[in-house]
Formats: structure tokens, C-alpha cells, sequence
């Protein structure tokens, strides 16, 4: 059986001091929410490491907050919410800075809080892609969870809809993953031009 998460099919969880089991369902959305629906907003930018398990990440809030992290993921080849261990440390500025010396790939988002989801909007290649997650503490609640109606279809088990999938994708690639899932965002921006203006529709209204 192929290894999609990267790491060893059935292998045990052990959460310890600084790591936490990771818990998440991913879903892919038409469009991006109505901002009468959205609570929160920021602009992420991901920094992925080359050759490591390790993001870089800088949040910045529409407050003027800015918040600096860097997440290694331990991922574990099993299907369902548990996606593995997550381990975050919050930078300084200076720290930030000497670590974003060294190579890695460039993805990034804007985020909308629309409870009870968190729902990313990409950016440059990546443009068109809108994936909502949520997240949980405990397997009750996440296997018991019910994701709202406008989410077209769950990706939970789809590895190539990680950020560390995506930020390797090429545009061709993307396109082709999203229309096995029934979604072509470049026909219907095309159909969006050339239809006669009206109230344009939005999911979580």
C-alpha cells in the first residue's frame, strides 16, 4: 500500500512534552465566504523548509497584529482526522530573519474565520483554490463533526491538498485535482466576465 502521509502505515502516536496529536478535516469550498460570514481575517505566508519536516509561518491579522511560528509536522499513514504530531515554537522578528535565510518554497493564503471553519483562500498558482479546515481536540468530535452544506467534498484523506503537497503543485496539476472533485475555478471566472452583472451568490450566508 502506498505511504501517502509520508509516514509508516498503522504506526503509534506518542504526544509528549512540546508535541500534540494534530486532529483536521479538510474540505474544498465553490468560492471563498461572504464577508458578512467571516469573524477573524489574516494574511498567511509559509515558508516549507527544504529537505525537513519544518514551516515557517508569519500571520499577519487585519488588526496590525503580526505573529511568527515555526511548525514541524510529524504526518502518519492513516486515514481520518488524525493527521500526526505538530509541534510549534513562536519566533522573535531576529529569529524569524536568520531562519528564512535558508531555501524553502513559498505558499501563500488569506484565512477567514467562518465558525465552525477555518477557510483559505491561495494565492499566485495556487489561485482558485479554496479549502476549509477543521480542527479538534478529541476522535468523538471529530468523527461526530458535520461540515456545512457548501462544502463540495471532503479531502481529509487527499494528501495532496496538505500545504506540503500543494506548495510543490504546479497550476496544471492543480486544475486536474480540483476537476476530479467537479470544481473548474477558471471556467467559471471566465463565465463570471461574460454574465450579465447580478448579485453575485456566496456560500454561509
Amino acid at each position: 500500500m502506498v505511504d501517502k502521509r509520508g509516514g509508516n502505515e498503522g504506526q503509534a502516536l506518542h504526544p509528549g512534552k512540546y508535541a500534540r496529536i494534530e486532529r483536521e478535516r479538510r474540505f474544498l469550498l465553490a468560492e471563498p465566504p461572504a464577508p458578512s460570514a467571516v469573524t477573524v481575517s489574516r494574511v498567511i505566508n509559509d515558508r516549507y523548509m527544504t529537505g525537513t519536516r519544518l514551516r515557517m509561518r508569519r500571520t499577519d491579522f487585519s488588526d496590525g497584529r503580526c505573529e511568527l511560528k515555526l511548525t514541524q509536522k510529524v504526518p502518519i499513514s492513516q486515514r481520518g482526522a488524525i493527521q500526526g504530531l505538530i509541534t510549534n515554537t513562536y519566533l522573535s522578528s531576529a529569529e524569524y530573519d536568520v531562519i528564512a535565510s535558508l531555501p524553502a518554497a513559498l505558499l501563500s493564503k488569506t484565512r477567514f474565520s467562518v465558525p465552525p471553519l477555518g477557510v483559505d483562500v491561495f494565492d499566485g498558482h495556487l489561485h482558485g483554490l479554496v479549502l476549509a479546515e477543521a480542527e479538534f481536540t478529541a476522535d468523538d468530535e471529530a468523527q461526530s463533526f458535520v461540515p456545512p452544506a457548501e462544502c463540495v467534498a471532503e479531502v481529509t484523506d487527499d494528501t495532496r491538498f496538505t500545504g506540503g503537497r500543494l506548495v510543490k503543485a504546479s497550476r496544471h496539476e492543480l486544475l486536474g485535482w480540483l476537476a476530479e472533485y467537479g470544481l473548474h475555478p477558471e471556467a467559471s471566472e471566465q463565465h463570471a466576465r461574460h454574465a450579465t452583472p447580478k448579485s453575485p451568490r456566496h456560500p454561509f450566508r
